[in-house]
């Protein structure tokens, strides 16, 4: 994460920094970029970059955590709309994404150069991983249970990580295959629907 020198810039001059990664790593993903157009971008010595961030990869997963915590509050946001449903959110939600031309790019480059930090990230961005953390607890308050077939928090946090690799896998085939938004959105969709569904016949279940 940042040093305190980042924060401590002030506020045109930060923007004007973040704005220059933004550009970058939307431009190649993370093992490609290149400090010398960020700080080319940005106005800034080279030296200075250092004082703010310790290498490239913090300053990129800087930005990933800014957009985590900001898709976090907007799935609460859109759970909240849709009543507590999360079949509907993850639809909105997806679409949204699809939507999103300023990350659009960003997130591009870093679902198809994925790492295990990168992925830890993602799964993030619907709520976190953490059981007891504040997040998870207000997404849990919000979920509409009475027609979801779960009998505990734990099996409510279990649905939501289901949900939430449909999206980014759907995400991911979508940027790797350039898949027009209509189609990638009806891939979801048809994942969804499976989900709330069911995948095992009734007329087995009591076999």
């Amino acid at each position: 994460m940042p040093k305190l020198t980042f924060y401590n810039l002030p506020d045109e001059k930060r923007q004007t920094l973040i704005q220059a990664l933004k550009s970058e790593f939307s431009r190649v993903p993370l093992f490609e970029a290149s400090v010398s157009n960020i700080v080319k971008a940005a106005g800034i010595p080279r030296g200075s970059f250092y004082q703010y961030f310790e290498d490239k990869d913090d300053a990129f997963f800087y930005l990933l955590n800014e957009l985590a915590e900001q898709e976090k509050y907007n799935f609460l946001s859109i759970l909240s709309m849709h009543n507590g449903d999360p079949f509907e959110t993850a639809i909105d939600f997806y679409k949204r994404m699809l939507e999103e031309e300023e990350h659009f790019h960003f997130l591009k480059n870093a679902l198809l150069n994925m790492t295990q930090k990168i992925e830890s990230f993602f799964g993030r961005m619907i709520t976190d991983p953490d059981k007891n953390s504040e997040n998870f607890k207000a997404t849990a308050a919000l979920v509409d249970r009475s027609s979801l077939n779960i009998s505990s928090e734990k099996e409510l946090y279990h649905a939501l990580q289901i949900i939430s690799t449909i999206i980014f896998r759907n995400l991911a085939e979508t940027f790797a295959h350039n898949l027009s938004p209509h189609e990638s959105l009806a891939n979801l969709k048809t994942e969804i629907n499976l989900i709330k569904r069911g995948l095992v016949r009734e007329s087995t279940l009591t076999k």
